[in-house]
């Protein structure tokens, strides 16, 4: 059997959604110190829906098909169905990922929640926090 699925090897063979949205009305980058991926995800957003949506991603194959994957999964999307993404449906769309590269899931996931949180941040709209854990409380960078 192969490491990874073919929609795996798609999505980082062609991601979707690559680039900046110069004029981006929420912006999120996360990151694994243990791994080193980056990811950066860019939103527009019109009467709550997801209208646009490009990402920047630095590290492995998965995190690359991790970030098209989820930005595809929430492209067009009201922004609500987007903060209930997790990153469990991110690795179901993708036909799974292997054991050692869930995390790239959950960096997609976290980048999303943050741009959504930028979002929300600057235009003053009123949010549940616990949706939306600070890094000290989140524990992910101190995963085995």
């Amino acid at each position: 059997m192969a490491l990874y699925s073919e929609k795996v090897m798609d999505h980082f063979r062609n991601p979707r959604n690559v680039g900046v949205i110069e004029d981006a009305d929420g912006v999120g980058e996360v990151g694994n110190a243990k791994c080193g991926d980056i990811m950066k995800i860019y939103l527009k957003i019109e009467n709550d829906v997801i209208v646009d949506v490009k990402f920047e991603t630095f590290g492995c194959g998965s995190a690359i098909a991790s970030s098209s994957m989820a930005t595809e999964l929430i492209k067009g999307k009201p922004v609500s169905e987007a903060l209930a993404l997790t990153n469990k449906a991110v690795v179901e769309a993708l036909d799974g990922l292997p054991a050692h590269k869930l995390h790239c899931s959950v960096l997609a996931e976290e980048a999303i929640k943050s741009a959504l949180k930028d979002y929300y941040d600057k235009n003053g709209i009123e949010y549940d926090r616990s949706q939306f854990p600070d890094c000290e409380s989140c524990g992910h960078c101190g995963e085995e």
